[in-house]
Protein backbone atom coordinates (compact mmCIF):
# COMPACT_ATOMS: atom_id res chain seq x y z
CA UNK A 1 0.00 0.00 0.00
CA UNK A 2 0.97 3.38 -0.30
CA UNK A 3 -0.32 6.33 2.11
CA UNK A 4 -0.77 9.69 0.93
CA UNK A 5 -1.13 12.54 3.73
CA UNK A 6 -2.00 16.09 3.72
CA UNK A 7 -4.86 15.53 1.26
CA UNK A 8 -7.25 18.84 1.37
CA UNK A 9 -10.86 18.88 0.63
CA UNK A 10 -13.71 21.20 1.42
CA UNK A 11 -16.46 19.79 3.60
CA UNK A 12 -19.41 17.75 1.14
CA UNK A 13 -17.33 16.43 -1.27
CA UNK A 14 -17.71 13.30 -2.69
CA UNK A 15 -15.84 10.16 -3.24
CA UNK A 16 -14.70 10.46 -6.62
CA UNK A 17 -12.96 14.11 -5.42
CA UNK A 18 -10.85 12.23 -2.38
CA UNK A 19 -9.63 9.46 -5.37
CA UNK A 20 -9.18 12.18 -7.60
CA UNK A 21 -6.50 14.21 -5.63
CA UNK A 22 -5.18 10.70 -4.71
CA UNK A 23 -4.29 9.74 -8.02
CA UNK A 24 -3.27 13.24 -8.99
CA UNK A 25 -0.93 12.91 -5.84
CA UNK A 26 0.20 10.00 -7.17
CA UNK A 27 0.69 11.20 -10.84
CA UNK A 28 -1.47 8.11 -11.91
CA UNK A 29 -4.68 7.32 -13.67
CA UNK A 30 -7.88 7.09 -11.22
CA UNK A 31 -8.79 3.94 -12.94
CA UNK A 32 -5.18 2.67 -11.45
CA UNK A 33 -5.97 2.89 -8.02
CA UNK A 34 -7.76 -0.60 -7.15
CA UNK A 35 -8.95 0.12 -3.51
CA UNK A 36 -8.14 2.80 -0.72
CA UNK A 37 -8.88 2.49 3.18
CA UNK A 38 -9.26 5.93 5.29
CA UNK A 39 -6.62 6.03 7.98
CA UNK A 40 -7.44 9.79 9.24
CA UNK A 41 -9.68 12.41 8.64
CA UNK A 42 -9.56 16.02 10.74
CA UNK A 43 -10.99 19.27 10.46
CA UNK A 44 -8.63 21.86 9.92
CA UNK A 45 -11.09 25.41 10.86
CA UNK A 46 -8.28 27.82 11.66
CA UNK A 47 -9.17 30.02 8.37
CA UNK A 48 -13.01 30.04 9.20
CA UNK A 49 -13.99 31.28 5.61
CA UNK A 50 -11.99 28.09 4.32
CA UNK A 51 -12.43 24.92 6.53
CA UNK A 52 -10.88 21.74 4.89
CA UNK A 53 -10.91 18.38 5.65
CA UNK A 54 -7.53 16.51 5.87
CA UNK A 55 -7.24 12.91 4.73
CA UNK A 56 -4.74 10.21 5.43
CA UNK A 57 -5.62 7.45 3.32
CA UNK A 58 -3.80 4.29 1.99
CA UNK A 59 -4.13 3.37 -1.71
CA UNK A 60 -3.35 -0.06 -3.59
CA UNK A 61 -2.26 0.27 -7.29
CA UNK A 62 -0.35 -2.22 -9.20
CA UNK A 63 3.54 -1.48 -9.19
CA UNK A 64 3.86 0.22 -5.84
CA UNK A 65 7.70 0.38 -6.33
CA UNK A 66 7.28 2.14 -9.70
CA UNK A 67 4.47 4.60 -8.56
CA UNK A 68 6.86 5.48 -5.83
CA UNK A 69 10.14 5.95 -8.02
CA UNK A 70 8.09 8.72 -9.46
CA UNK A 71 6.69 10.56 -7.07
CA UNK A 72 8.71 13.24 -4.69
CA UNK A 73 6.95 14.38 -1.55
CA UNK A 74 7.32 13.73 1.70
CA UNK A 75 3.68 13.12 2.19
CA UNK A 76 3.57 10.32 0.19
CA UNK A 77 4.81 7.02 1.67
CA UNK A 78 5.08 3.11 1.72
CA UNK A 79 2.92 1.82 3.84
CA UNK A 80 2.85 -1.81 5.60
CA UNK A 81 -0.08 -2.57 8.06
CA UNK A 82 1.25 -4.07 11.09
CA UNK A 83 -1.68 -6.14 12.70
CA UNK A 84 -2.34 -6.67 16.53
CA UNK A 85 -1.30 -10.13 17.89
CA UNK A 86 -2.13 -11.49 20.93
CA UNK A 87 1.20 -13.35 22.26
CA UNK A 88 1.72 -16.92 22.46
CA UNK A 89 0.44 -18.71 26.08
CA UNK A 90 2.93 -19.24 28.43
CA UNK A 91 3.73 -22.77 30.20
CA UNK A 92 1.98 -22.71 33.74
CA UNK A 93 -1.40 -24.43 34.12
CA UNK A 94 -4.73 -22.76 35.16
CA UNK A 95 -6.80 -25.69 36.70
CA UNK A 96 -9.08 -22.42 37.70
CA UNK A 97 -10.85 -19.93 35.26
CA UNK A 98 -9.77 -16.30 35.28
CA UNK A 99 -12.01 -14.03 37.39
CA UNK A 100 -12.86 -10.29 36.03
CA UNK A 101 -14.56 -7.62 38.51
CA UNK A 102 -16.14 -5.30 36.56
CA UNK A 103 -17.60 -5.14 32.95
CA UNK A 104 -16.47 -1.61 31.83
CA UNK A 105 -14.02 -1.46 28.50
CA UNK A 106 -10.91 -2.69 30.55
CA UNK A 107 -13.50 -5.32 31.91
CA UNK A 108 -14.68 -6.36 28.92
CA UNK A 109 -11.49 -6.09 27.05
CA UNK A 110 -9.47 -8.48 28.99
CA UNK A 111 -12.42 -10.68 29.01
CA UNK A 112 -13.00 -10.77 25.11
CA UNK A 113 -9.09 -11.39 24.15
CA UNK A 114 -8.99 -14.11 27.33
CA UNK A 115 -11.93 -16.12 25.82
CA UNK A 116 -11.22 -15.59 22.68
CA UNK A 117 -7.71 -17.51 23.05
CA UNK A 118 -9.43 -20.19 25.61
CA UNK A 119 -9.09 -18.91 29.25
CA UNK A 120 -12.92 -19.20 30.03
CA UNK A 121 -12.87 -16.33 32.21
CA UNK A 122 -16.01 -15.42 34.37
CA UNK A 123 -16.55 -12.01 34.26
CA UNK A 124 -18.67 -10.27 37.86
CA UNK A 125 -20.90 -7.35 37.46
CA UNK A 126 -22.25 -5.30 40.37
CA UNK A 127 -24.53 -3.96 37.74
CA UNK A 128 -27.36 -4.85 35.53
CA UNK A 129 -26.96 -5.81 31.95
CA UNK A 130 -27.57 -2.92 29.86
CA UNK A 131 -30.91 -3.60 28.81
CA UNK A 132 -31.90 -3.45 32.48
CA UNK A 133 -29.83 -0.63 33.46
CA UNK A 134 -30.64 1.58 30.52
CA UNK A 135 -34.32 1.00 32.17
CA UNK A 136 -32.92 2.09 35.72
CA UNK A 137 -31.41 4.84 34.75
CA UNK A 138 -34.20 6.81 33.19
CA UNK A 139 -36.25 6.03 36.10
CA UNK A 140 -33.61 7.52 38.54
CA UNK A 141 -33.32 10.37 35.99
CA UNK A 142 -37.68 10.51 36.18
CA UNK A 143 -38.45 9.91 39.78
CA UNK A 144 -34.80 10.45 42.22
CA UNK A 145 -34.82 6.82 42.90
CA UNK A 146 -31.63 5.92 43.15
CA UNK A 147 -30.24 2.00 42.69
CA UNK A 148 -27.10 2.53 44.14
CA UNK A 149 -25.84 -1.39 42.53
CA UNK A 150 -26.49 -0.24 39.20
CA UNK A 151 -26.69 3.52 37.78
CA UNK A 152 -24.63 5.21 35.94
CA UNK A 153 -21.64 4.51 36.92
CA UNK A 154 -22.07 0.96 37.93
CA UNK A 155 -23.74 -1.97 35.13
CA UNK A 156 -22.50 -3.09 31.97
CA UNK A 157 -20.18 -1.03 29.67
CA UNK A 158 -19.26 0.94 32.70
CA UNK A 159 -19.42 4.81 33.68
CA UNK A 160 -18.66 5.45 29.63
CA UNK A 161 -21.84 4.15 28.79
CA UNK A 162 -23.52 7.24 29.98
CA UNK A 163 -21.48 9.11 28.50
CA UNK A 164 -20.16 11.02 24.69
CA UNK A 165 -18.81 7.65 23.82
CA UNK A 166 -15.32 9.49 23.00
CA UNK A 167 -12.48 6.69 21.98
CA UNK A 168 -9.67 9.17 21.29
CA UNK A 169 -6.64 8.40 23.08
CA UNK A 170 -3.23 9.94 23.70
CA UNK A 171 -1.64 6.80 24.24
CA UNK A 172 0.84 5.21 22.09
CA UNK A 173 0.15 2.61 20.23
CA UNK A 174 2.87 0.71 18.13
CA UNK A 175 1.52 -2.86 19.15
CA UNK A 176 -1.98 -1.81 17.32
CA UNK A 177 -4.24 -2.32 20.36
CA UNK A 178 -5.67 1.07 19.67
CA UNK A 179 -7.22 -0.32 15.88
CA UNK A 180 -8.12 -3.70 17.70
CA UNK A 181 -10.59 -1.47 19.88
CA UNK A 182 -11.91 0.77 17.35
CA UNK A 183 -12.05 -2.58 14.92
CA UNK A 184 -14.02 -4.49 17.54
CA UNK A 185 -16.39 -1.50 18.19
CA UNK A 186 -16.66 -1.84 14.82
CA UNK A 187 -17.66 -5.21 14.26
CA UNK A 188 -20.35 -5.10 17.34
CA UNK A 189 -22.31 -1.89 15.72
CA UNK A 190 -20.23 1.06 15.84
CA UNK A 191 -20.16 3.29 12.62
CA UNK A 192 -16.89 2.61 10.11
CA UNK A 193 -16.11 6.34 10.39
CA UNK A 194 -14.51 5.68 14.19
CA UNK A 195 -11.84 4.37 12.75
CA UNK A 196 -10.22 7.25 11.28
CA UNK A 197 -11.38 10.63 12.28
CA UNK A 198 -9.73 12.50 14.39
CA UNK A 199 -11.60 12.95 17.36
CA UNK A 200 -14.07 9.55 17.41
CA UNK A 201 -16.82 9.31 19.30
CA UNK A 202 -19.99 6.96 19.47
CA UNK A 203 -23.10 8.72 21.85
CA UNK A 204 -24.76 6.70 24.40
CA UNK A 205 -27.43 4.93 22.13
CA UNK A 206 -25.26 3.19 20.00
CA UNK A 207 -22.38 2.50 22.83
CA UNK A 208 -25.25 0.57 24.71
CA UNK A 209 -25.90 -2.01 21.91
CA UNK A 210 -22.57 -2.24 21.24
CA UNK A 211 -21.36 -3.30 24.86
CA UNK A 212 -24.29 -5.88 24.47
CA UNK A 213 -22.93 -7.32 21.24
CA UNK A 214 -19.39 -7.91 23.32
CA UNK A 215 -20.97 -9.18 25.90
CA UNK A 216 -22.63 -12.26 23.11
CA UNK A 217 -18.87 -12.59 21.90
CA UNK A 218 -17.39 -13.33 25.21
CA UNK A 219 -20.08 -15.70 26.08
CA UNK A 220 -19.91 -17.76 22.58
CA UNK A 221 -16.06 -18.28 22.71
CA UNK A 222 -16.76 -19.54 26.19
CA UNK A 223 -17.06 -17.28 28.82
CA UNK A 224 -19.35 -16.24 31.43
CA UNK A 225 -21.01 -12.92 32.06
CA UNK A 226 -22.93 -12.27 35.68
CA UNK A 227 -24.79 -9.79 36.14
CA UNK A 228 -26.00 -8.27 40.07
CA UNK A 229 -22.86 -10.22 41.10
CA UNK A 230 -20.88 -8.26 43.30
CA UNK A 231 -17.78 -9.29 44.81
CA UNK A 232 -17.80 -8.58 48.60
CA UNK A 233 -15.18 -10.30 49.80
CA UNK A 234 -11.47 -11.96 48.17
CA UNK A 235 -9.56 -15.03 49.80
CA UNK A 236 -6.26 -14.30 50.15
CA UNK A 237 -3.78 -17.22 51.65
CA UNK A 238 0.12 -16.40 51.53
CA UNK A 239 -0.04 -13.46 49.71
CA UNK A 240 -1.48 -15.32 46.96
CA UNK A 241 -5.50 -14.91 45.74
CA UNK A 242 -7.36 -17.91 46.39
CA UNK A 243 -11.00 -17.26 45.70
CA UNK A 244 -13.95 -14.34 44.92
CA UNK A 245 -16.82 -14.24 46.97
CA UNK A 246 -20.24 -12.76 45.11
CA UNK A 247 -22.91 -10.91 47.05
CA UNK A 248 -21.47 -12.39 50.40
CA UNK A 249 -22.81 -15.72 49.47
CA UNK A 250 -21.59 -17.60 46.77
CA UNK A 251 -17.68 -18.72 46.62
CA UNK A 252 -15.51 -19.13 43.74
CA UNK A 253 -12.28 -20.29 43.60
CA UNK A 254 -9.34 -19.06 41.52
CA UNK A 255 -5.82 -17.95 41.01
CA UNK A 256 -6.10 -14.96 38.85
CA UNK A 257 -8.40 -11.74 39.66
CA UNK A 258 -8.66 -8.78 37.41
CA UNK A 259 -9.48 -5.30 39.03
CA UNK A 260 -11.30 -3.93 36.45
CA UNK A 261 -13.45 -2.59 38.91
CA UNK A 262 -14.12 1.32 37.55
CA UNK A 263 -13.17 4.75 39.67
CA UNK A 264 -16.54 4.49 41.42
CA UNK A 265 -16.16 1.19 43.24
CA UNK A 266 -15.46 3.20 46.47
CA UNK A 267 -16.74 -0.08 48.88
CA UNK A 268 -14.30 -2.19 46.75
CA UNK A 269 -11.26 0.17 47.56
CA UNK A 270 -12.11 0.00 51.26
CA UNK A 271 -12.36 -4.07 51.36
CA UNK A 272 -9.36 -3.67 49.25
CA UNK A 273 -7.19 -1.65 51.42
CA UNK A 274 -8.43 -4.02 54.52
CA UNK A 275 -6.63 -6.45 52.31
CA UNK A 276 -3.10 -4.86 52.61
CA UNK A 277 -3.48 -3.99 48.73
CA UNK A 278 -1.20 -2.06 48.04
CA UNK A 279 -2.33 1.72 46.95
CA UNK A 280 -2.12 5.31 47.20
CA UNK A 281 -4.01 8.32 46.94
CA UNK A 282 -3.16 9.90 43.33
CA UNK A 283 -4.02 13.52 41.92
CA UNK A 284 -7.50 14.04 39.38
CA UNK A 285 -9.68 16.77 39.19
CA UNK A 286 -13.04 18.33 40.34
CA UNK A 287 -15.42 21.27 39.53
CA UNK A 288 -18.90 21.93 37.45
CA UNK A 289 -20.61 21.06 34.63
CA UNK A 290 -20.93 24.37 31.82
CA UNK A 291 -23.70 24.81 29.22
CA UNK A 292 -22.97 27.54 26.63
CA UNK A 293 -25.57 27.45 23.76
CA UNK A 294 -24.06 25.10 21.09
CA UNK A 295 -24.80 27.93 18.22
CA UNK A 296 -22.33 29.84 19.40
CA UNK A 297 -19.71 27.57 19.92
CA UNK A 298 -20.05 26.24 16.52
CA UNK A 299 -19.92 30.07 15.43
CA UNK A 300 -16.04 30.34 17.68
CA UNK A 301 -14.67 27.39 15.96
CA UNK A 302 -16.19 27.47 12.19
CA UNK A 303 -17.72 31.32 12.00
CA UNK A 304 -21.17 30.13 11.23
CA UNK A 305 -23.87 28.55 13.78
CA UNK A 306 -24.68 25.76 12.47
CA UNK A 307 -22.62 24.16 9.38
CA UNK A 308 -24.12 21.87 6.51
CA UNK A 309 -21.12 19.70 6.07
CA UNK A 310 -19.27 19.10 9.54
CA UNK A 311 -20.62 18.25 13.26
CA UNK A 312 -21.32 20.21 16.20
CA UNK A 313 -18.00 21.54 17.03
CA UNK A 314 -15.55 21.14 20.24
CA UNK A 315 -13.55 22.95 21.84
CA UNK A 316 -10.48 21.75 24.36
CA UNK A 317 -8.95 24.33 26.71
CA UNK A 318 -6.45 24.36 29.54
CA UNK A 319 -4.79 27.07 31.71
CA UNK A 320 -2.21 26.71 34.17
CA UNK A 321 -2.58 29.35 36.47
CA UNK A 322 0.13 31.56 38.56
CA UNK A 323 -0.03 29.41 41.67
CA UNK A 324 0.42 26.29 39.27
CA UNK A 325 -3.08 24.83 39.61
CA UNK A 326 -4.16 23.90 36.43
CA UNK A 327 -8.03 24.64 35.36
CA UNK A 328 -8.82 22.49 31.93
CA UNK A 329 -11.96 21.47 29.96
CA UNK A 330 -12.60 17.88 29.98
CA UNK A 331 -14.93 14.91 28.23
CA UNK A 332 -16.70 18.04 26.33
CA UNK A 333 -20.37 17.00 24.67
CA UNK A 334 -21.43 19.23 21.52
CA UNK A 335 -24.97 18.92 21.73
CA UNK A 336 -24.95 16.81 24.78
CA UNK A 337 -26.71 16.96 28.33
CA UNK A 338 -25.59 17.17 31.91
CA UNK A 339 -26.92 13.94 33.58
CA UNK A 340 -27.04 13.26 36.94
CA UNK A 341 -24.24 10.44 37.96
CA UNK A 342 -24.36 9.94 41.54
CA UNK A 343 -24.28 6.24 42.69
CA UNK A 344 -24.51 6.68 46.43
CA UNK A 345 -27.43 7.63 48.77
CA UNK A 346 -27.60 11.37 49.74
CA UNK A 347 -24.64 12.36 47.45
CA UNK A 348 -24.27 13.52 44.17
CA UNK A 349 -22.13 13.85 40.84
CA UNK A 350 -22.66 15.27 37.68
CA UNK A 351 -21.10 13.92 33.91
CA UNK A 352 -21.83 14.78 30.56
CA UNK A 353 -23.84 12.65 27.86
CA UNK A 354 -24.35 12.65 24.23
CA UNK A 355 -25.90 10.74 21.77
CA UNK A 356 -24.50 9.88 18.43
CA UNK A 357 -26.49 12.86 16.75
CA UNK A 358 -24.74 15.22 19.14
CA UNK A 359 -27.93 17.64 17.49
CA UNK A 360 -28.94 18.90 21.73
CA UNK A 361 -29.49 22.48 21.81
CA UNK A 362 -26.49 23.02 24.69
CA UNK A 363 -23.19 22.16 24.60
CA UNK A 364 -21.32 21.16 27.87
CA UNK A 365 -18.02 20.45 29.42
CA UNK A 366 -16.52 19.59 32.64
CA UNK A 367 -14.31 22.58 33.74
CA UNK A 368 -12.05 21.26 36.21
CA UNK A 369 -9.73 22.25 38.82
CA UNK A 370 -6.96 19.84 39.55
CA UNK A 371 -6.41 18.26 43.11
CA UNK A 372 -3.38 16.62 44.40
CA UNK A 373 -3.14 14.81 48.02
CA UNK A 374 -1.94 18.06 49.76
CA UNK A 375 -5.63 19.06 49.19
CA UNK A 376 -6.93 16.10 51.18
CA UNK A 377 -8.47 16.02 54.37
CA UNK A 378 -6.32 13.25 55.35
CA UNK A 379 -3.15 10.96 54.58
CA UNK A 380 -5.07 7.93 53.86
CA UNK A 381 -4.45 6.49 50.92
CA UNK A 382 -8.27 6.82 50.38
CA UNK A 383 -7.99 10.55 51.42
CA UNK A 384 -8.89 11.79 47.60
CA UNK A 385 -12.39 9.64 48.20
CA UNK A 386 -13.06 11.28 50.98
CA UNK A 387 -12.42 14.35 49.36
CA UNK A 388 -15.20 13.27 46.63
CA UNK A 389 -17.46 11.99 49.43
CA UNK A 390 -17.58 15.35 50.94
CA UNK A 391 -18.14 17.66 47.73
CA UNK A 392 -20.75 15.05 46.74
CA UNK A 393 -22.61 15.48 50.38
CA UNK A 394 -22.54 19.49 49.96
CA UNK A 395 -23.75 19.09 46.62
CA UNK A 396 -26.79 16.81 47.28
CA UNK A 397 -27.90 19.22 50.51
CA UNK A 398 -27.07 22.26 48.32
CA UNK A 399 -29.37 20.49 45.57
CA UNK A 400 -31.77 19.18 48.26
CA UNK A 401 -31.39 16.12 46.82
CA UNK A 402 -31.29 17.29 42.77
CA UNK A 403 -28.47 18.60 40.69
CA UNK A 404 -27.79 21.94 41.90
CA UNK A 405 -27.61 24.86 39.12
CA UNK A 406 -26.24 28.74 38.89
CA UNK A 407 -25.28 31.16 36.34
CA UNK A 408 -21.89 31.78 35.53
CA UNK A 409 -22.77 35.62 36.72
CA UNK A 410 -23.96 34.66 40.16
CA UNK A 411 -21.00 32.39 41.35
CA UNK A 412 -18.70 34.92 40.83
CA UNK A 413 -20.72 36.96 43.11
CA UNK A 414 -21.46 34.36 45.09
CA UNK A 415 -24.88 34.44 45.18
CA UNK A 416 -27.79 32.15 45.20
CA UNK A 417 -29.33 31.89 41.18
CA UNK A 418 -33.08 32.50 41.21
CA UNK A 419 -33.93 33.05 37.66
CA UNK A 420 -32.95 31.76 34.11
CA UNK A 421 -31.95 33.88 31.75
CA UNK A 422 -31.29 32.99 27.88
CA UNK A 423 -29.80 29.82 28.33
CA UNK A 424 -31.65 26.87 29.87
CA UNK A 425 -30.03 23.78 31.15
CA UNK A 426 -30.44 20.12 29.02
CA UNK A 427 -30.16 18.09 32.12
CA UNK A 428 -31.16 14.40 32.62
CA UNK A 429 -32.32 14.21 36.44
CA UNK A 430 -34.20 17.05 37.74
CA UNK A 431 -32.55 20.00 39.12
CA UNK A 432 -32.69 23.30 41.56
CA UNK A 433 -31.70 27.06 41.14
CA UNK A 434 -28.90 27.18 44.02
CA UNK A 435 -25.39 28.94 44.92
CA UNK A 436 -22.80 26.22 44.23
CA UNK A 437 -19.96 27.92 45.98
CA UNK A 438 -22.03 26.38 48.84
CA UNK A 439 -20.10 23.15 47.89
CA UNK A 440 -16.42 23.83 46.57
CA UNK A 441 -12.93 25.13 49.10
CA UNK A 442 -12.53 28.22 48.32
CA UNK A 443 -9.05 27.29 46.25
CA UNK A 444 -11.43 25.85 43.62
CA UNK A 445 -14.07 28.45 43.22
CA UNK A 446 -11.43 30.76 42.79
CA UNK A 447 -9.68 28.82 40.17
CA UNK A 448 -12.64 27.80 38.15
CA UNK A 449 -13.38 32.09 38.24
CA UNK A 450 -10.09 32.79 37.00
CA UNK A 451 -10.04 29.94 34.30
CA UNK A 452 -13.46 30.14 33.13
CA UNK A 453 -12.59 34.32 32.70
CA UNK A 454 -9.38 33.61 30.61
CA UNK A 455 -10.90 30.88 28.49
CA UNK A 456 -12.66 34.05 27.19
CA UNK A 457 -9.73 34.82 25.14
CA UNK A 458 -10.06 31.27 23.30
CA UNK A 459 -14.00 31.13 22.97
CA UNK A 460 -15.60 34.78 22.93
CA UNK A 461 -18.91 34.45 24.94
CA UNK A 462 -17.54 31.28 27.08
CA UNK A 463 -17.91 33.68 30.08
CA UNK A 464 -21.14 35.39 29.55
CA UNK A 465 -23.07 35.70 32.85
CA UNK A 466 -26.33 33.54 31.74
CA UNK A 467 -23.59 29.96 30.94
CA UNK A 468 -25.06 27.73 33.32
CA UNK A 469 -22.86 25.64 36.02
CA UNK A 470 -24.01 22.10 37.55
CA UNK A 471 -22.02 20.63 40.37
CA UNK A 472 -20.29 18.82 41.31
CA UNK A 473 -17.81 16.88 38.65
CA UNK A 474 -15.96 14.60 41.20
CA UNK A 475 -15.61 11.44 38.69
CA UNK A 476 -13.24 12.45 36.66
CA UNK A 477 -10.45 9.77 37.36
CA UNK A 478 -10.19 7.60 39.96
CA UNK A 479 -8.39 9.48 43.07
CA UNK A 480 -6.28 5.72 43.84
CA UNK A 481 -3.72 4.45 42.28
CA UNK A 482 -3.85 0.18 42.87
CA UNK A 483 0.23 -0.69 42.59
CA UNK A 484 1.17 -3.14 40.15
CA UNK A 485 4.65 -4.41 38.88
CA UNK A 486 6.45 -4.80 35.42
CA UNK A 487 3.85 -8.15 35.08
CA UNK A 488 0.87 -6.08 36.14
CA UNK A 489 0.36 -8.07 38.98
CA UNK A 490 -0.08 -6.17 42.20
CA UNK A 491 1.42 -7.03 45.60
CA UNK A 492 -0.66 -10.38 45.87
CA UNK A 493 -0.17 -12.83 43.77
CA UNK A 494 -3.08 -12.85 40.87
CA UNK A 495 -4.27 -9.84 41.43
CA UNK A 496 -4.17 -7.99 38.60
CA UNK A 497 -4.83 -3.96 38.83
CA UNK A 498 -6.60 -3.06 35.61
CA UNK A 499 -8.08 0.47 33.93
CA UNK A 500 -9.13 3.63 34.88
CA UNK A 501 -9.83 2.51 38.62
CA UNK A 502 -6.70 1.02 39.40
CA UNK A 503 -5.26 4.28 38.26
CA UNK A 504 -3.88 3.26 35.00
CA UNK A 505 -6.45 4.87 32.21
CA UNK A 506 -8.68 7.92 31.26
CA UNK A 507 -11.03 7.05 29.07
CA UNK A 508 -13.11 4.32 27.23
CA UNK A 509 -10.14 3.16 24.50
CA UNK A 510 -7.48 3.53 26.94
CA UNK A 511 -8.97 1.65 29.59
CA UNK A 512 -9.72 -1.22 27.33
CA UNK A 513 -6.38 -1.26 25.59
CA UNK A 514 -5.20 -1.49 29.65
CA UNK A 515 -7.84 -4.42 29.87
CA UNK A 516 -5.92 -5.88 26.54
CA UNK A 517 -2.46 -5.51 28.13
CA UNK A 518 -3.37 -7.18 31.52
CA UNK A 519 -4.77 -9.83 28.96
CA UNK A 520 -1.30 -10.66 27.34
CA UNK A 521 0.26 -10.60 30.53
CA UNK A 522 -1.70 -13.26 32.21
CA UNK A 523 -1.39 -15.58 29.07
CA UNK A 524 2.58 -14.66 28.76
CA UNK A 525 2.40 -16.75 31.80
CA UNK A 526 -0.28 -18.55 31.75
CA UNK A 527 -2.18 -21.67 29.74
CA UNK A 528 -5.88 -23.07 30.50
CA UNK A 529 -6.99 -26.18 30.86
Amino acid sequence: MIRIQQIKLNPGHTKEELITKASKALRIKQDLIKEYNIIKQSIDARKKSEIKLIYTIDVTVDNETEVLKHVHDNNITASKEIPYRFPNTGEKSLSKRPIIIGSGPAGLFCALLLSENGFCPILLERGECVEERIKSVTQFWETGKLKTSSNVQFGEGGAGTFSDGKLNTLVKDPYGRNKKVLQTFVEAGAPKEITYINKPHIGTDILSQVVKNIRDKIISYGGEVHFNSQVTEIGIEKKQVTSVTVNANEIIETDIVVLAIGHSARDTFEMLLAKELNMSAKAFAVGVRMEHPQEMINESQYGVKSHKYLPNAEYKLAKTLDNGRGVYSFCMCPGGYVVNASSEEHRLAVNGMSYSRRDGKNANSAIIVSVKPDDFPSASALSGLEFQRQLEEKAFEEGQGAIPVQLYKDFKENRRSTELTAVTPQIKGQYNLSNLRNIFPDFVSEALIQGIDQFENNIQGFSREDAILSAVESRTSSPVRITRDDTFESNIKGIYPCGEGAGYAGGITSAAMDGMKVAEAIAKQYKFG
